[in-house]
C-alpha cells in the first residue's frame, strides 16, 4: 500500500504510470472476482483507496500549479 509520503515524492509521471498500473490490477482483479478466483478479497478494497490516494495526489498538484 502506498503511503502519502511515498506519493508526494513522486514525480507526475511516475504517478500517471502507477495510476495506469493500479487500474490494470484492478480490472483484472475484478475479472477474477467474477470468475471466483480471487484469493485475496482484501486486495480489491486496498487498490481502489491506493487509486484514490494517487488521484487526490495528482488533482492537488494540478491545483496548486494553477494558482
Amino acid at each position: 500500500m502506498a503511503k502519502t509520503e511515498d506519493l508526494t515524492k513522486k514525480t507526475d509521471d511516475q504517478l500517471a504510470e502507477q495510476l495506469g498500473e493500479l487500474k490494470r490490477e484492478a480490472f483484472n482483479l475484478r475479472f477474477q472476482a467474477a470468475t471466483g478466483q480471487l484469493e485475496k478479497a482484501s486486495r480489491v478494497k486496498e487498490v481502489r483507496r491506493t487509486i484514490a490516494r494517487v488521484k487526490t495526489e495528482q488533482t492537488g498538484r494540478t491545483r496548486s500549479a494553477a494558482k
